[in-house]
Formats: structure tokens, C-alpha cells, sequence
């Protein structure tokens, strides 16, 4: 019974470690923050939307379609200028002005459907950013609803598409300074969700598997004692270093060419198949895009692969290694998570600064930028990845010329620094 217990101590001390602990924990703090923020999404399908309206008729099915806004959605504008009311419903932060044009009842009442104008006010092209305007399409179905009631219960002589469908739509929508006629935020945003769905997927499994060949490799080599032998050799520390990056960074180089070629291919098909013509609103992907999002990709990996370096060196073998991927994975997933349900723009500060401060997330946020043009933030992103992973050299260059590698610890005595006892603590490591 003593030997059993002291096989499950020993097991629990070697798997109940910081390295696996601590990212479990943050799995589920990042998971306990979304599933915050989805219940906050599921307060706004229940909560009214805020809408502006234009009233040109006075007629009954107007009045109709007047009650039924007061109703259901909360009025920030109530006028005559649909210019006013743009104005009025973005300042509080509102979905959409319905204009309802002079002639509408007299349309319906002639036999003809009845143009209803919608002017969207789109913030986010993420999934869950749609919320707020398929409350709108609730609330102009339930518009067509209660005039079909009426004319049913009037009994008026009127063809029967006209009764069960009277309402027409005229949709428009404001989104990044420009104004898309005929197309609503649900179609949009379905467009440009298709491209969020798959880039950030992409990134994280490049990223994951890119780091684990990293971090792999280190505690390899300190299984089988080649790092040793390495840093006994007449080789500056910086040269070890700087030879293990490039020759991660030309991994990393040829995965984001292979990715921007599938991904062009992925793009080509996507354009081919799209709902809304993104190319008549200058929404287009350039060569000088593609070499921008292949720099963004590339800067991104490498910073990755400067992290993993730093992490790899705290692995002490093979096993060690693989729950030191666990990081790497939670900060690619993160990102990943937010780009595809959220837009950038729409989130809250504090997750905005989050999510820039992870160099992962700029390439799965570059393609979207770069259809509108939004230069200054790929380049920023571009310019914060090189940084960060300038730094994890940095301190890569610094661990390596100390003795944490072999030791597990930090020593007073640096290699090379006149210091018996750390080079005779050396010695015999190499020797083993």
C-alpha cells in the first residue's frame, strides 16, 4: 500500500506542474469571458432595437406600420428628413431609419406592392454583429404581417400575392463610409463572415503547428543531450540562435506562401460565388493586398516561432515540451474566436487591446482591412509583430548565454565569464 501511494505522489507531481496547470486554467477563464459575452448577445435578441422613421403617409396601413414600430423597437427619430434621422439613430448607437413614402397605402390598396425603405446603419461584419438587424427584419415581417390581417379582415378584392406579401423592401446600407444600395446587413455580413470563418482557422493551425515543431525540437535536443554538446562548442551563443530562427523563418516563409496560394485560389472561388458584387464598391483584393497579407502571415510567424524558442527553453525533455504548446495554442485561439463572431471595430476596448497585443490575430484581421483599404492598421500590425518577436530574440539570446538551458536554473557563473564553478558544472554535463 506504501509503494502504491508513493507511484500516485510521484505521478502527480510530475503532471500536476505549472505548465500544465496554468493553461488549463486560463482555458477556462477564456471560455467563462465568452460565454460572458454571449449572454450579453443573448440581452440584445431580446432587447428592442433602436430605429428612426420618416412617416410621409398618413394613410391606414401607414398608421399600421407606425403602431407597429412604437410597439416593438424604440423611436430615436421621428421626422421628416431621413438625413436628421441617420444622424440622430447613429448617435445612439441605433440599427436603421425606415422611410415610409407618400404613396405607400395607395399602392397596396391599387393592387401593388408597397415600397418600404430601409437605411441600414451596418458597424461589424461578424457573426454575431448581425444581431441587431435581424431584430429589424422581425419587426418589418411583423409590419407585413399585421397589414396582410388587416386587408384579410377587410375583405378589399386584391390579388393574393399583394395580401399575403404587401411590403416591399428598398434596402441601403451605411457601412465603412460607404453606401451600398440594394443590399442589407444580412447579406453583407454573410460575404464577408465567409472569409473570417476560414483565414482565422487557417492561422491558428499554422501557428500551432509551427510552434510545436519549435518547442519539439528543443526539448529533443535536450533529451538526447545534442544541446549540450552544441553549447560546448567554439559557436557564440547569438550564432546558435539567429541559425535556429532562420532556419525556423524559412519554415514559416514557405507555409505562408503555400497559405497565400490556397488562399487565392479560396478567394477566386468565393468572388465567383458571392451574393453582392464586392467589386462594385471597390471591395477588391490586389496584388500588392496579397504580398501585404503574406507579410502580415510571415511577420506573425515569426514572432511565433521567437516565442516558441523562449518557451522551448524551459522544456526539459520531449514530454515536457508538448504541454508547453499549450500556450501557444490558447493565444492563437483566443483571436481567433473573436475575429470570427465579432468585427474588430465593434468590440470592446479593452478585448480590442487584447487582441492587438496577440501577434497572431493581425493576418486573420488583414483581409478585411485590406478590402477596405485600411492600410494603417496592416502596417501596424505588421510593425507590432516584427517588435514582438525583436524581443523574444532578444531574450532567447540572453537565456542561451546563461546557463538555464542545462541547469533548469539560472547560475551566477555565465559560460565564458571566468566563472570555475559554472564551467566545471558544464563540463560535467557535457561529459554525461
Amino acid at each position: 500500500m506504501t509503494a502504491l501511494t508513493n507511484i500516485i505522489r510521484k505521478e502527480l507531481k510530475e503532471l500536476l506542474t505549472p505548465s500544465t496547470v496554468v493553461p488549463i486554467v486560463i482555458m477556462a477563464l477564456l471560455f467563462g469571458g465568452i460565454g460572458s459575452m454571449m449572454g450579453n448577445v443573448a440581452e440584445q435578441v431580446t432587447a428592442k432595437p433602436i430605429v428612426g422613421v420618416v412617416p410621409m403617409d398618413t394613410g391606414v396601413l401607414a398608421n399600421i406600420s407606425l403602431s407597429c414600430i412604437n410597439q416593438t423597437a424604440t423611436l430615436a427619430y421621428n421626422g421628416t428628413s431621413v438625413d436628421a434621422g441617420l444622424q440622430n439613430v447613429s448617435g445612439q448607437s441605433g440599427i436603421a431609419v425606415l422611410y415610409i413614402p407618400a404613396n405607400f397605402t395607395a399602392s397596396i390598396m391599387s393592387g401593388h406592392h408597397g415600397s418600404l425603405e430601409i437605411y441600414w446603419i451596418m458597424r461589424g461584419a461578424g457573426l454575431l454583429d448581425s444581431i441587431s438587424s435581424s431584430t429589424v427584419d422581425g419587426l418589418l415581417a411583423r409590419i407585413g404581417q399585421e397589414i396582410s390581417a388587416y386587408l384579410i379582415g377587410t375583405g378589399v378584392s386584391l390579388p393574393a400575392n399583394i395580401v399575403l406579401s404587401p411590403v416591399a423592401r428598398v434596402e441601403t446600407t451605411y457601412f465603412h463610409n460607404m453606401v451600398m444600395q440594394g443590399v442589407s446587413p444580412s447579406t453583407l455580413g454573410n460575404v464577408l463572415s465567409s472569409q473570417s470563418l476560414i483565414v482565422p482557422i487557417i492561422i491558428m493551425m499554422i501557428v500551432i503547428m509551427a510552434g510545436s515543431l519549435v518547442i519539439s525540437s528543443m526539448g529533443m535536443e535536450k533529451e538526447n543531450k545534442t544541446l549540450e554538446t552544441l553549447l560546448t562548442l567554439p559557436v557564440g551563443r547569438g550564432s546558435i540562435v539567429a541559425g535556429k530562427l532562420i532556419a525556423s523563418a524559412m519554415v514559416g516563409l514557405l507555409m505562408a506562401g503555400i497559405y497565400m496560394i490556397g488562399f487565392s485560389y479560396y478567394m477566386g472561388g468565393l468572388s465567383g460565388s458571392a451574393q453582392v458584387n464586392l467589386a462594385a464598391y471597390g471591395l477588391v483584393i490586389t496584388p500588392v493586398d496579397y504580398v501585404l497579407l503574406g507579410v502580415s502571415v510571415f511577420a506573425s510567424l515569426f514572432a511565433a516561432l521567437a516565442l516558441c524558442m523562449v518557451l522551448g527553453t524551459f522544456a526539459k525533455n520531449y514530454k515536457a515540451a508538448q504541454t508547453l504548446t499549450m500556450p501557444i495554442t490558447l493565444l492563437a485561439m483566443v483571436p481567433m474566436f473573436m475575429t470570427m463572431f465579432w468585427d474588430y471595430n465593434t468590440l470592446p476596448p479593452a478585448a480590442q487591446a487584447i487582441v492587438f497585443a496577440i501577434p497572431f490575430s493581425h493576418p486573420m484581421m488583414a483581409m478585411r482591412s485590406l478590402m477596405f483599404k485600411d492600410y494603417l492598421f496592416v502596417l501596424a500590425g505588421i510593425g507590432y509583430s516584427l517588435a514582438f518577436a525583436v524581443v523574444m530574440i532578444l531574450i532567447a539570446v540572453w537565456i542561451f548565454r546563461t546557463d538555464r538551458l542545462l541547469t533548469g536554473r539560472l547560475m551566477k557563473g555565465k559560460p565564458g565569464s571566468g566563472s570555475r564553478k559554472g564551467i566545471w558544472r558544464l563540463m560535467n554535463l557535457a561529459r554525461r
